[in-house]
């Protein structure tokens, strides 16, 4: 974000609020102003709608049906995996205890890329039950406390027991020492490639299960899962996605769907487009008949909490009867905070002593004494012993990511690329979530006397924009309209005879909801809410750019010319430009400032919006570049650009990151209508619009 200091921009400042202030009085006189919560009343709208009919099964045939539909769809939402290789496991020491004995193993479950894991072995001879302990958001992972606590006392109590690292967690995060959160703009690398860290954990836990099976003291036909937290969601798709898994108990992690809009969650539980095909009962159903304990705390987030909780049970409960297995299931309850505690391990023990072990009734099981270890004591590669080649979770991103854009060349010819731009456009439209109409725009909306607009650009969601007459460049920051009109190239646009109209796009700037921001993703929240209705908030954007552009040229035609319209992107806001100028061919032209040249990144991103950071976008469309090259032959500026973490870009890897845009240029015979500046001089940004 670029800020003025002097009085001038102070004054522009202000005026720039002032007229939001009007626009927001006299462009919906008579209706209701656009107000922060609109966007989280629209995706729970979306979300009702879509889950609207939802309904028990009426038989075993009825479900059997839906439930190859919802694991079709499940299995497409979490993204693609690669055909698994060799577990190649290595033993990386061992720690002999009393009655039980601790061996740190790596394995492979990708391509070069190792799970670190902690096995915990009972003394004894023969095969023994065994139990998969995924982690949640525990601080040490695998080598927590809490996560070892169950490990000893299951090993105690005749489990072989084994703990591993999520990937970008614990021992496996970007830097080597613990306590690393693999959330947020961490986990976000993944979504361009069509991968999810959801789906990530449930393949990487498939191979788990694999090590587990192949070892000799265990019944491979005997194997259970348990987490809390984060480690719940991985046990509750755990236990409804692998076959190898026989019993479950996800811990403070079981609620619903739509109770995650108006929250915040991490981007290890967010199954984009959900709620597009099942709500979470019809998921966790996957899992029916198999042995399933829910446990739910009285003190834990309205996301997880027992009511609703007991909106998933009711979907469960005539499921596990139809499968004349209604003792398969049971909901525990605890007076308690969010957490794994005792008396809900305990509750664990008994459940899978009577499920895995074929002794008692399901009921407690008192926890055998224990000492917990040194959390460094537990590592595959203490201190810094881990290897620097070790592949993190952005790194494999963009190993994936990289592969995806070799296959994504733009074609040698212009007739070849004509056709290849159409298709990439349309596959646009689906992973945005845009909704296409076969009638050209016929704009909606009230214009004030003082040259702002009030506009509806889907039904539930009211927006604002203020400017003034032709030629006109409407400014997108997705710090808000205050910043757009702030900004030295708003300035520079007016002082050179353009109309500069900004506004504040859903959930951005005054519409931003409270509490957003949750690390480095300023619009956390807000993003993962549209993506779990399968309604990024890129394309929500971009609808709400040709909202603008309809109300705009409400009437254009033989007595009202269309006017020429620029789209400029300031940072993130790029994206927005670009994408919209993709599907719109009323843009005329296009300038991005200071904008991501690549999506494909092997660090976390810094300085982005999560938002704009679409599942599968290298996959159908390809990267920044290839938005710019959907706009040829109109023009672009290429302002400045910055990498993945947010580092300026010199002008040789600004140009290599825009080769295919220019590549669609030329073949077009409009080389000169794509600009690359290394800087963004205002002036000369203007001056290149031109």
């Amino acid at each position: 974000m670029i800020r003025l200091t002097d009085p001038a921009a102070a004054a522009v400042r202000v005026c720039a609020v002032s007229l939001m202030a009007a626009v927001m009085t006299a462009s919906f006189a008579g209706a209701e102003a656009p107000e922060r919560g609109d966007y989280l009343a629209f995706v729970r709208q979306q979300a009702d709608l879509l889950r609207k009919g939802d309904a028990p099964p009426r038989s075993l045939d009825d479900w059997k049906s839906r439930r190859a539909e919802i694991r079709r769809r499940m299995d497409q939402a979490l993204g693609s995996v690669p055909n698994p290789p060799p577990l190649d496991p290595a033993r990386h020491g061992t720690l002999d205890r009393d009655g039980y004995r601790v061996e740190k193993w790596t394995f492979q479950t990708m391509p070069g890329v190792r799970m670190t894991a902690n096995l915990y072995l009972p003394d004894g001879s023969g095969r023994h039950p065994a139990i998969l302990c995924v982690h949640g958001h525990f601080a040490g992972a695998k080598q927590d406390p809490v996560v070892q606590s169950r490990c000893i006392a299951m090993a105690r109590l005749g489990f072989v027991v084994l703990a591993v690292d999520a990937l970008g967690a614990g021992e496996r995060g970007i830097g080597k020492a613990l306590g690393e959160y693999h959330g947020e703009l961490t986990a976000a690398t993944l979504l361009p490639a069509g991968l999810t860290l959801a789906g990530l954990q449930v393949y990487e836990n498939t191979r788990a299960v694999a090590f587990l099976a192949a070892r000799p003291e265990v019944d491979p036909e005997r194997i259970g899962v348990t987490g809390a937290s984060g480690g719940g969601n991985q046990t509750m798709y755990a236990i409804s996605l692998i076959d190898g898994l026989k019993v479950g108990v996800p811990v403070c992690s079981v609620g619903n769907y739509r109770a995650y809009l108006g929250t915040a969650c991490c981007m290890c539980e967010v199954v984009p487009g959900a709620l597009t095909f099942a709500e979470e009962w019809g998921v966790l159903g996957l899992s029916a008949p198999k042995p399933l304990m829910i446990v739910n705390a009285t003190q834990d987030a309205v996301q997880f909490s027992v009511a609703e909780s007991n909106r998933t049970l009711a979907g469960l409960e005539p499921l596990y009867r139809l499968y004349d297995r209604p003792d398969n299931l049971r909901h525990t309850i605890f007076e308690a905070d969010h957490g794994y505690h005792q008396p809900m391990r305990e509750a664990a023990y008994g459940w899978f002593a009577r499920h895995l072990q074929g002794r008692g009734d399901g009921a407690p099981i008192a926890e055998p004494a224990l000492k917990t270890e040194d959390p460094e004591a537990l590592r595959c590669f203490p201190g810094d012993s881990r290897p620097d080649e070790f592949v993190t979770l952005p790194r494999y991103a963009a190993s994936v990511g990289r592969k995806l854009l070799e296959s994504r060349a733009i074609p040698k010819d212009a007739g070849a690329w004509k056709l290849e731009a159409d298709r990439r456009r349309a596959a646009m439209s689906v992973i945005l979530g845009l909704k296409e109409s076969k009638s050209p725009p016929t704009g909606s909306g009230s214009a004030s006397a003082a040259g702002t607009v009030g506009f509806e650009p889907e039904a539930g969601i009211r927006l604002a924009a203020m400017g003034d007459d032709s030629p006109r460049a409407i400014l997108l920051d997705l710090d808000g309209a205050e910043h757009a009109a702030a900004h030295p190239i708003a300035g520079e646009l007016r002082r050179t005879g353009w109309s500069v109209i900004t506004l504040d796009l859903r959930a951005t700037g005054r519409l931003a909801p409270a509490h957003d921001a949750v690390g480095h993703a300023p619009d956390h929240n807000s993003a993962e809410w549209g993506l779990w209705i399968g309604r990024p908030l890129l394309g929500q954007w971009v609808a709400d750019v040709r909202g603008l552009l309809d109300a705009l040229n409400a009437g254009a035609g033989a007595t009202k010319p269309r006017r020429p319209t620029a789209l400029i992107g300031i940072g993130p806001g790029g994206l927005v430009a670009l994408a919209a100028a993709a599907k719109d061919p009323r843009v005329d032209r296009v300038a991005v400032v200071g904008t991501i040249a690549s999506l494909v990144s092997e660090t976390p991103y810094r300085s982005q919006r999560l938002g704009t950071i679409v599942p599968g976008m290298l996959c159908a469309v390809g990267d920044v570049s290839h938005l710019a090259a959907l706009i040829a032959p109109r023009r672009v500026v290429i302002a400045g650009g910055v990498a993945g973490d947010g580092r300026p870009l010199d002008g040789g890897a600004l140009r290599a990151a825009y080769g295919p845009a220019t590549r669609a240029f030329g073949l077009l015979g409009e080389a000169g209508a794509l600009r690359i500046l290394e800087k963004a001089d205002p002036a000369e940004v203007v001056r290149a619009l031109r």
